[in-house]
């Protein structure tokens, strides 16, 4: 098995979170932090890093975790699905 990472547009975004695997991953590099998405069997787990520091956070669907998400992601966002 190889590791593959891509970068994806903020427009496919949704569409790959709605499909995500529970062996992948995105991660959204923004200039002030790092955003990790994963998916388990029953919810979204969100790790944001900001200078070593780690925040959780957990949602149950693709709307909860884009509302959670929203204006977290800043202009220069750089969006990679692994």
């Amino acid at each position: 098995m190889t590791y593959q990472e891509r970068e994806i547009s903020t427009n496919q975004f949704e569409k790959i979170l709605k499909t995500l695997d529970l062996d992948e991953g995105i991660r959204i590099e923004n200039k002030s932090n790092m955003i990790f998405l994963n998916r388990s069997a029953k919810r979204y787990c969100i790790n944001i890093s900001t200078q070593g520091n780690e925040e959780f956070f957990y949602h149950n669907s693709v709307k909860d975790v884009l509302d959670f998400l929203n204006g977290k992601l800043e202009q220069a966002s750089r969006i990679f699905s692994y």
